[in-house]
């Protein structure tokens, strides 16, 4: 019998190849959780875009809620940090604890993140705090990095594929400002 692993869900496009990976080893149900995502309607697009990508994939998925106001509390005073800087890590801490509360009321034995496919993410801050929340919770955190042997690529490739539309940014109000200004220049 295969371990349960739960996957937090950071958007569509980046959920294919993962999924396709992780089936192989495990029963893999995913949770979106993403209250950094700005504005609104761009969430709702994601979670939208998610809900069908699990429709079509067989994926059981459930989504947490949207509490904008404790995610800005989480990362107060680390809103001039760079994408990459010393406000991810916070934000991946704390979407990853919602992680870790849920996969615990459901029973699930390991708990990943789609986070590691992203080129602009950097993997060892998403998997220090993935195993600073294992200890915490004793489930065991996957420390992954999806991005390798072209993850990312391959995922673009399958999103398109499969219709799931990709966005341009991360998806927090501070990482939109940051392309906004580079653009610009």
């Amino acid at each position: 019998m295969k371990k349960k692993l739960l996957l937090h869900v950071c958007c569509g496009p980046c959920s294919p190849h993962v999924l396709q990976q992780l089936r192989a080893d495990f029963a893999v149900g995913g949770y979106f959780y993403n209250p950094n995502i700005q504005p609104f309607r761009e969430y709702e697009f994601r979670r939208q875009e998610v809900a069908r990508l699990a429709e079509m994939l067989d994926w059981p998925m459930a989504f947490g809620p949207y509490d904008m106001r404790e995610w800005f509390a989480a990362v107060r005073g680390f809103e001039r940090e760079p994408e990459r800087g010393r406000r991810c890590p916070l934000c991946f801490r704390y979407r990853l604890e919602q992680t870790f509360r849920h996969a615990r009321e459901q029973g699930f034995d390991v708990v990943a993140s789609t986070l590691s496919i992203s080129p602009y993410k950097v993997t060892a801050q998403i998997n220090e705090q993935g195993a600073l929340l294992a200890k915490k919770y004793g489930i065991a955190f996957l420390a992954e990095n999806f991005k390798r042997n072209d993850g990312y690529g391959a995922a673009r490739r399958q999103a398109a594929v499969l219709g799931i539309k990709h966005q341009d940014y991360c998806g927090c109000v501070f990482s939109k400002a940051e392309k906004l200004l580079r653009l610009r220049k």
